[in-house]
């Protein structure tokens, strides 16, 4: 099943690089194509102002791939150094910062993403910035526990009595001995973030039209159901596509990288 992971992973994301590439233009119209089903010429169809489907999902799974890695890397560029400090230096730190991210917990992730993106307004740089700050709790409470499990660790106390300063203690022992759970997170994150993207966009607080994104592509379908259903078929197919690729690899390196797992 990871196998299946990988391949589905590196598949949505050629069809994000290469795709619009082959594409062409997204906003392209052909004359008398409106709502055309799945043909040579347009393996998915067209939509309702002739613009060729299969272009549009190209350029949506570039959109879904840049809200769902630069969301997770804001996430864990900010998560990782609180959890971090918030865990090794404890004190009157650490029950601060993890209030605040149970209150922040209290909230479900599309809901706080959802009020983020209405506050800072419907773009791409919203979507990525609300999606970012929502996942923030996570990375924060992982990277937290995992600092406290690895910092009573004989290793760490012998570094410790050997003189080992804070930072050496925490770039030479700490962090790189947390690095293998953060790196299954992100792999769970970026599934969540694409679904929040295509989310944000279908409830119109993300991406805008006219530029393709699949949850814009699903709030266009909803009219044409009964007349063509493909609309909706494709954009929904390929985020449950791309969010079961990254699940099934995030299991495989969660199997691979954990050395308590049984294989």
């Amino acid at each position: 099943m990871p196998m299946a992971g990988l391949v589905l992973v590196v598949a949505f994301v050629l069809l994000a690089l290469v795709g619009p590439l082959v594409t062409g233009d997204p906003a392209a119209q052909e004359y008398l194509a409106t709502l055309a089903p799945p043909s040579g010429a347009h393996p998915m169809g067209t939509d309702d102002l002739e613009r060729d489907a299969f272009a549009r999902i190209a350029h949506g799974a570039q959109v879904s791939l840049q809200a769902g890695v630069l969301s997770t890397l804001l996430a864990m560029a900010v998560g990782i150094p609180i959890g971090l400090v918030a865990g090794f230096y404890r004190r009157w730190l650490d029950p601060v910062v993890m209030r605040l991210v149970d209150v922040t917990l209290a909230f479900p992730f599309l809901v706080f993403a959802v009020g983020l993106a209405a506050i800072i307004g419907p773009s791409l740089k919203g979507v990525v910035l609300a999606l970012g700050f929502s996942q923030l709790p996570a990375v924060i409470r992982i990277t937290r526990g995992e600092v406290l499990a690895v910092r009573e660790m004989d290793y760490v106390a012998a570094a410790v009595a050997d003189g080992s300063g804070d930072g050496h203690l925490i770039f030479r022992y700490v962090l790189p001995n947390c690095a293998s759970p953060l790196i299954v997170q992100a792999t769970v994150a970026i599934p969540a973030a694409i679904i929040g993207e295509s989310t944000l966009s279908f409830l119109g607080l993300g991406v805008q039209p006219p530029t393709p994104s699949w949850g814009v592509m699903l709030t266009t379908a909803q009219q044409y159901l009964s007349d063509a259903p493909w609309l909706a078929v494709w954009p929904g197919l390929m985020i449950a596509l791309a969010t079961l690729g990254f699940n099934l690899l995030g299991d495989g390196l969660r199997d691979v990288l954990d050395p308590r797992s049984v294989r």
